[in-house]
């Protein structure tokens, strides 16, 4: 029977073995960051999720040569027992500990089909480039590494059978990226295993947070290995760690654009005046609430509140933050074109701080950089629910899962 969620027999590293393998997400490094991070880490996951560091620089990423290399490296973590294999399938609770902030999620493989049928949501368009590297990456790895970070309603029953298990000793337990700690459970009681697969069985469906590439990959995948009559269970599902809509922590994407599109920096002030409420400040502006901005210009902040008249009512899209802002400023101002299309953009992570901001303005890199208050979960899900698509760079979910944790083999 298909179901929304099953568990699955993980490939993972051995508690002693974990801190040398545990690696931040391949697509929030860059692949000079990946190297330096890699730098006599010859175990990192980095050699299996970014596998260009270990060729020359001017490789290019998407060659063949860079999955196969992918493909030793996994294969050489696994024959050196590094990484196990467990016997049986189970589900892994999973938490994340970041400062003072908690979350903990429950590691599963989703169906692909249900996925197709919208019972997994997505809120986001992917790139054509990006989703092809992930379908090459996973084929050549016959694995799925790197998770979907995905989240579900708040359930009670979910969350006491893993309040539950964590009152155990975790399996894995180690420190990654940002100090973050990840801890692992192992759920392979067949009654646990059951009451859980039927607790999410009963919801409407789950919603992709992080990881559109992924989830879109693992689809395409599963498709092409049944049109070349090579079908297998394992590919019918794809690997995703699943949180409570209440304990995740999003975080500001903010913007930067390269030039001022040929006007004056108070010509920018004048126009954007006939729309917002403008108030220059003398320090980083890091907004409290929704529809305020922060702007640096000049070498000067702003505090910018869109005026009520521009906020449409009923439009879960364009209600959003990053809408007004690319609806009322970028767009008929600077004349940003497709947010994921145009290069004069860049997005930066809030985890980097308003000093990122600055940073690439003074340096010349941008001209103007906008903060803003980051996107919530009940808007992510009204715009799912809605079958609509949000603009690209909306959330930023931080802490990030870590690669190289668990991997789904597909066999």
């Amino acid at each position: 029977m298909t179901t929304l969620i099953r568990p699955f027999a993980a490939l993972r590293p051995e508690a002693e073995h974990a801190a040398a393998v545990v690696a931040p997400p391949y697509d929030v490094v860059s692949a000079d960051e990946a190297r330096e991070l890699a730098a006599g880490r010859p175990n990192s996951f980095l050699h299996i999720s970014r596998p260009e560091i270990d060729l020359p620089a001017d490789t290019d990423p998407y060659s063949e040569i860079v999955y196969r290399t992918g493909a030793e490296n996994l294969d050489r973590l696994h024959a050196l027992g590094l990484l196990i294999r467990d016997s049986s399938p189970g589900y892994y609770v999973y938490r994340m500990r970041m400062g003072s902030h908690e979350q903990t999620g429950i590691a599963v493989t989703a169906s692909v089909a249900a996925y197709e049928r919208n019972r997994v949501r997505k809120h986001e368009l992917t790139r054509p480039d990006k989703e092809t590297d992930r379908v090459k990456n996973m084929d050549a790895l016959n694995a799925q590494t790197g998770p979907v970070l995905s989240v579900y309603r708040a359930d009670a029953k979910v969350k006491a059978i893993l309040e539950a298990t964590k009152t155990t000793p975790p399996i894995v337990d180690v420190v990654g990226q940002h100090d973050v700690t990840h801890s692992l459970w192992r759920i392979d009681n067949e009654a646990t295993i059951a009451a859980l697969t039927e607790a999410f069985e009963a919801m409407n469906a789950i919603y992709i947070a992080d990881g559109h590439h992924r989830s879109a990959a693992a689809a395409r995948v599963a498709a092409e290995r049944a049109n070349r009559g090579e079908r297998s269970a394992s590919a019918e599902y794809f690997l995703t760690v699943v949180f409570p809509h209440d304990e995740m922590n999003i975080l500001d994407y903010n913007r930067t654009i390269a030039d001022l599109n040929g006007l004056s920096p108070e010509a920018v002030l004048e126009q954007i005046g006939n729309r917002f409420i403008v108030r220059p400040t003398d320090s980083a502006v890091k907004p409290e609430q929704q529809r305020s901005f922060g702007m640096y210009l000049a070498g000067s902040w702003h505090e910018l509140r869109i005026r009520d008249e521009y906020v449409p009512e009923s439009d879960p899209v364009g209600r959003l933050d990053v809408s007004l802002l690319q609806d009322h400023i970028l767009g008929p101002i600077l004349k940003v074109g497709d947010p994921r299309l145009d290069p004069r953009i860049a997005f930066v992570g809030g985890i980097r701080g308003l000093g990122e901001l600055e940073r690439r303005v003074e340096s010349g890199q941008a001209a103007i950089a906008f903060s803003l208050y980051p996107t919530s979960m009940e808007q992510l899900m009204a715009v799912a629910d809605a079958e609509q698509l949000m603009p690209p760079k909306s959330t930023w979910f931080e802490p990030k899962l870590a690669d190289g944790l668990l991997t789904h083999v597909l066999d």
